[in-house]
């Protein structure tokens, strides 16, 4: 049965989000919520709660600590609704490598420029279009769990802000140039997408563009 909504939202600010000197310091998958950030995912919840009322939610989670914080915090909102939550790895932030301890990051993020976002491969890292294989995946798992006819009434899926751009990308079907221009969500942005009459889905909370451009998403 597929989801009356997939909501997406992105992790409530880490605390590399305000220093970014720890991407230096720590590994990504285990960079934690800030105060700010727990309380953006009670925020979260509340108002994923006051969607859906008392409507059932299916839950994938990236595994990293920042996401599986944001969702406990969602959870304190819609935990009754909740039949079932899975840590997906798909679904984890893209892989920055170690630049941001390299002595060339600047040569780096200038080269990665010149090259073109989407398709250069960080040292030790992914590119957007690694992200976009796996994330695909991904989707092809989402679209079998929707033919069960007992799947949840929505599915709530807690990721990152490149993660959820390429999620978007791949099942609107952007352009290279149309993922690019998107903006990246705010944390804990809550990302609406509505199931249409014809089955399609229809976003009632998108995402705006760098450029000012209309999107499709």
């Amino acid at each position: 049965m597929k989801p009356k909504r997939i909501i997406l939202v992105r992790h409530g600010e880490s605390e590399a989000n305000v220093d970014k000197n720890l991407y230096a310091k720590l590994p990504d998958h285990e960079i934690v919520l800030t105060k700010t950030g727990e309380q953006q995912a009670l925020a979260a919840g509340g108002e994923i709660a006051a969607l859906i009322g008392t409507e059932t939610v299916q839950a994938y989670v990236s595994p990293f600590k920042r996401t599986r914080q944001t969702y406990a915090g969602i959870s304190e909102g819609i935990g009754p609704n909740v039949v079932d939550v899975w840590e997906d790895p798909r679904i984890r932030e893209q892989e920055f490598g170690h630049w941001s301890m390299r002595d060339n990051r600047e040569e780096v993020m200038q080269e990665r420029r010149e090259y073109g976002r989407f398709y250069y491969r960080l040292p030790d890292g992914e590119s957007s279009a690694d992200v976009y294989d796996r994330m695909s995946t991904f989707l092809e798992s989402l679209h079998r769990a929707f033919e069960r006819p007992d799947f949840a009434e929505n599915c709530l899926i807690v990721s990152h802000g490149a993660a959820l751009r390429v999620f978007m990308m791949r099942w609107y079907r952007l352009t290279v140039e149309e993922f690019l221009d998107l903006r990246n969500p705010f944390n804990c942005q809550l990302i609406v997408m509505e199931r249409r009459d014809n089955g399609t889905y229809e976003l009632s909370q998108g995402l705006g563009t760098k450029s000012g451009k209309e999107s499709r998403v």
